[in-house]
């Protein structure tokens, strides 16, 4: 960039960090929501909670289904 434009776009360069600042939080987000551990870790939590009765079988199955989506989604699928 030359000296003019960044003297004219100077006043921009605040929303500019915040821009920046909230793709990283978003990325972060989507890796630890797609993670395939963390996806891992809730499956094992929907079987605990049902093995415990905390959770009838088509509750569980329907958490089930939306983790192994989150995983396909995810682009982890092998």
């Amino acid at each position: 960039m030359g000296l003019i434009t960044q003297l004219l776009t100077l006043p921009i360069a605040p929303v500019r960090g915040v821009v920046w600042v909230a793709e990283q939080i978003r990325d972060e987000a989507e890796s630890q929501y797609f993670d395939p551990a963390t996806i891992q870790a809730a499956l094992e939590d929907v079987d605990a909670r049902r093995e415990a009765g905390l959770l009838a079988e088509e509750e569980a199955a329907d958490l089930e289904e939306a983790l192994v989506q989150r995983l396909m989604a995810g682009g982890w699928h092998e």
